[in-house]
């Protein structure tokens, strides 16, 4: 059984953005409070979260998550990086180091925001965190699972989703090759990134990834990374086809291994 959480389902700025006085920035609705994106995945005995943005610390205590096994980042902006010096408080209660996972850029970027951690003599106190370079191409396996990255472009920017077994994840993604959609074929839940209705540079619209989604026939498929311009959680729920739904911060998702 793989359990997956959508500890965020928002835009790099959050949802209500600051300032913001829109219908979805005021809304009352639970759905439409929606941090960072980031996801907590377990299976076999294994906990992931996949990238840990500014909202971390908060996304962690809301969901009383008190172990994981790693970190694995898609790529390296600060919304899904910013909150990785919170990872101190499971040095503390873990008494040992966290691994992270990411390809080369991603991991040069971390070494470089977060350049304390990986002094020579680092001041006490600081992340004690453990990187794993991924090449995207093949699969690799923490503790009792396995991954499949899926290499998708952000714009200029090589970003990874991934499949854990019968579950994808794809987040700021714009263009993704059939070669790469076809590491997907087959999976029970798709959870992909839908910014909002107009084309945008470096993320799917709506009807791209409806597109994508089309491609890959998951049996569900979730969208996260959602724009305030995108709507009321209300108003998007009843424009989907079937089969399809936003996703919304805390929503647990069941998944039995085949």
């Amino acid at each position: 059984m793989i359990k997956a959480t959508v500890l965020g389902s928002g835009t790099s700025q959050g949802v209500p953005i600051i300032g913001c006085k829109c219908a979805v920035c005021s809304s009352h609705d639970r759905h439409d409070k929606r941090l960072r994106s980031s996801l907590l995945v377990s299976q076999n005995g294994t906990t992931v979260v996949i990238d840990a943005g500014p909202d971390f610390r908060y996304q962690m205590l809301r969901e009383n998550v008190d172990d994981i096994d790693a970190i694995i980042f898609t790529h390296g902006h600060k919304d899904h990086t910013g909150g990785l010096d919170d990872v101190r408080a499971f040095n503390y209660v873990l008494k040992r180091s966290i691994d992270i996972y990411a390809n080369a850029e991603t991991m040069n970027t971390i070494r470089k925001d977060y350049d304390y951690a990986f002094a020579e003599h680092p001041y006490p106190g600081v992340p004690e965190i453990t990187p794993h370079v991924i090449t995207g191409d093949e699969d690799f396996t923490i503790g009792r699972m396995t991954l499949t990255p899926v290499k998708g472009r952000h714009f200029m920017m090589e970003v990874l989703g991934y499949r854990i077994g019968p579950l994808g994840y794809i987040t700021d993604m714009n263009r993704i090759e059939k070669h790469e959609t076809d590491k997907l074929k087959g999976v029970d839940t798709l959870i992909i990134n839908a910014l909002r209705h107009e084309k945008h540079i470096s993320h799917f619209s709506l009807q791209e990834a409806l597109e994508v989604i089309e491609t890959i026939k998951p049996r569900q498929a979730f969208l996260t990374h959602i724009s305030h311009q995108m709507g009321l959680h209300s108003q998007i729920s009843g424009e989907l086809p079937a089969g399809v739904a936003p996703a919304y911060d805390g929503m647990t998702i069941e998944i039995p291994d085949r």
